[in-house]
């Protein structure tokens, strides 16, 4: 199939608890644990351990980790459905931990310049987004608009956390291909650092398995702070 074939995401929509399933559960079939799951978590944990204060949040996944900490969390959510539910262990425990955390779950028009229209929230001290320019830049022009975008929803000398896949054309959930934007490490670091960002970490992890499901070549992981 070729690329410019590829659905996205945003625009048509697809089966959110397939997708939950292939990348966050823990059946079986979730091949992508380690990379989806278990890294995102162990970077954030290694960054509240060296002190950055996160109290916005754009995945569940990373939440998880940050249950604990008494914090409040704001999620901004596209046009497709959210998923509140939770897989892990001691299941009831974080989900709850993580319910009592939450204050909005905020729908957002991507295009609009207030995403979250015709709310207005305070500015953040931290946004996390997770894998969401990916999947939603056309190209990488795209990238940095969307960018600029999340940069404006943050304080001065706030915290952005960006996670990302690598060199990755396509997504499949079900029997349609999804677009993924194609781009490397250098290019990540240097959008942050041409809109204002100062990245104070940086971790690539290499795929851990291999299935038609994503092409992705590696994980990123950064924690950068909006300069005042």
């Amino acid at each position: 199939m070729d690329s410019s074939s590829h659905k996205f995401y945003h625009v048509h929509g697809y089966d959110t608890r397939e997708y939950l399933d292939q990348l966050f559960s823990d059946k079986a079939r979730s091949i992508f644990g380690e990379d989806s799951l278990i890294f995102p978590i162990e970077q954030l944990k290694k960054t509240f351990q060296l002190g950055t204060r996160m109290p916005h949040g754009g995945e569940i996944s990373p939440l998880l980790s940050q249950s604990l900490y008494g914090m409040e969390f704001h999620i901004f959510s596209d046009s497709n459905p959210f998923v509140a539910s939770i897989q892990c262990d001691q299941l009831e425990d974080k989900e709850g931990k993580v319910r009592s955390a939450l204050q909005h779950v905020v729908k957002c028009d991507l295009e609009k310049e207030n995403m979250t229209e015709p709310i207005d929230l305070p500015l953040a001290d931290c946004i996390i987004t997770a894998v969401l320019l990916d999947y939603i830049s056309k190209d990488q022009n795209d990238y940095i608009r969307y960018l600029r975008k999340f940069s404006k929803l943050l304080k001065p000398g706030g915290h952005l956390i960006l996670i990302g896949v690598l060199d990755a054309t396509y997504l499949t959930v079900g029997k349609d291909k999804f677009h993924i934007l194609t781009y490397d490490e250098d290019f990540a670091r240097k959008s942050l650092v041409g809109e204002g960002f100062v990245i104070d970490r940086c971790e690539v992890k290499k795929r851990t398995n291999v299935s038609d499901f994503m092409d992705y070549k590696a994980l990123i992981f950064i924690a950068a702070h909006k300069e005042k």
